[in-house]
């Protein structure tokens, strides 16, 4: 096992991490900017450095300054978190070259499933079923154009390279194909330096399901069920439950046998995460995420599982803690996204933190790195802690969700605490039934 791990991130991620190390008798290193100097991560950890300025590209992008924190503090493995560095295979690659084990999959297999082409190519040969589309990256206007013309409208031209929502442009109308091409490939060249773009036919109104996976060095591979992230506003995910109120059980062991078994016939290491659009009753392949992702603590809470000490101990080359199902899956939970941002228009809204008092009782968790008299710097994401509660079934708790809404205290900074309170007492929420579009559409409704 590791004697100490680098942790290549910050905020609430940060101190997960640290966390689980020291549960696991592990030292932890915390990397930071000049701008997270007082941060509860770097207060919490055995050692910390800092590796520059604030802006991402000088500190927590800056590969050489990591490495040489890891290498100046004795660390043995890198966990990267998610975001900045997580599914960066070049990073992957030099960590393991530079000598530290990589808490995560092989740079190979983040390569593969990082370009959404490969990626769609490579589970399609594994049988897990794929939205209708063009079969590779499309050069050409003229070309996308007859791919949409024989699909059918309306259809998504997507960055190969991307995700977040950025690269993406919906044609619902032939003549607007070309400009629409253009522009999706002008947002993926500035935000993933790579213009591939591809077509896949749009799906009207499905949710948005995704099933936990991990993989270990010893051939063995599993499925921690499903999280339904249709709750969400411009690509971004706001609110997550799990299981998803509108699978079967026998859909959920379909899908997640499937999802498992390609994770075993790639030989994927560490922990994963497969993407679905789900519609009339059929799973469609989006990506696949290679890291753990923010909503992780859903599955943590239904399963009773440390994902974060699973993925260290199986870096560390040990077996899977579970190596087989079906897992028995305990209850219902929910997880909100707090941000600092004003709720009705969304505008970011970084500060200082002048009251805080996180909620309790049974079944709460909350997983944020903030305190009383924090200043959350304006450079990074506006997330700035996760809410999750655990019931016995889905009314208990969602009942447990709108009481610790209620009890969590944030003041100084605008978050959208009140939005999340709102999408809790709305009826298709409460029955199930939203969509991947339904709270765009709400929200365009209340501020009509």
């Amino acid at each position: 096992m590791f004697k100490k791990i680098l942790i290549a991130n910050r905020g609430e991620i940060a101190l997960r991490i640290i966390r689980a190390c020291r549960e696991m008798g592990i030292e932890s290193v915390a990397v930071h900017s000049t701008a997270d100097a007082n941060s509860m991560a770097v207060r919490l950890a055995d050692e910390s450095v800092c590796i520059g300025p604030p802006k991402s590209h000088d500190s927590y992008l800056n590969i050489p300054a990591i490495l040489s924190a890891a290498a100046v503090t004795g660390a043995d493995a890198v966990h990267p978190g998610y975001g900045f560095l997580s599914e960066n295979a070049q990073f992957a690659r030099m960590v393991e070259e530079h000598g530290f084990a990589f808490i995560g999959p092989t740079p190979e297999h983040i390569e593969q499933m990082g370009d959404k082409v490969t990626a769609k190519q490579t589970v399609k040969a594994l049988g897990i079923p794929v939205v209708p589309g063009s079969p590779g990256g499309v050069d050409t206007a003229d070309e996308g154009k007859k791919i949409a013309e024989d699909m059918g409208l309306p259809v998504i031209i997507k960055a190969a390279s991307g995700g977040g929502g950025k690269g993406m442009q919906i044609v619902n109308d032939i003549n607007e194909f070309e400009e629409l091409f253009q522009r999706a490939r002008s947002e993926a060249k500035v935000n993933f330096g790579d213009d591939t773009v591809y077509i896949e036919k749009f799906l009207k109104d499905p949710k948005h399901i995704e099933i936990q996976v991990f993989g270990d060095t010893h051939g063995n591979a599993i499925h921690l069920g499903e999280r339904d992230c249709s709750v969400q506003r411009r690509h971004q995910k706001l609110v997550e439950e799990g299981p998803s109120p509108v699978l079967t059980e026998e859909l959920r062991e379909e899908i997640g046998a499937l999802s498992a078994n390609t994770v075993r016939e790639m030989g994927y290491r560490g922990a994963g995460t497969i993407e679905f659009l789900y519609e009339d009753g059929k799973f469609y392949f989006m990506e696949m995420n290679t890291r753990i992702q923010v909503e992780h603590p859903v599955t943590e809470m239904i399963t009773g599982i440390d994902l974060i000490a699973e993925q260290i101990r199986v870096a560390a080359g040990e077996e899977l803690t579970i190596k087989k199902g079906p897992l028995r899956f305990r209850g219902h939970a929910i997880e909100i996204r707090i941000n600092a941002e004003d709720p009705d228009t969304f505008m970011p809204s970084p500060g200082k933190i002048t009251q805080f008092h996180a909620p309790g009782g049974l079944g709460v968790r909350f997983d944020s790195a903030i305190y009383a008299e924090y200043s959350i710097p304006p450079h990074y994401d506006s997330m700035v802690g996760k809410l999750i509660v655990h019931g016995r079934n889905r009314e208990e708790c969602i009942r447990r969700m709108q009481r610790a809404i209620r009890e969590t205290v944030i003041t100084g900074i605008k978050t959208t605490l009140p939005l999340h309170e709102w999408i809790l007492q709305q009826e298709e929420f409460l029955d199930g039934s939203y969509s991947i579009k339904w709270l765009e559409q709400q929200l365009e409704k209340r501020n009509a």
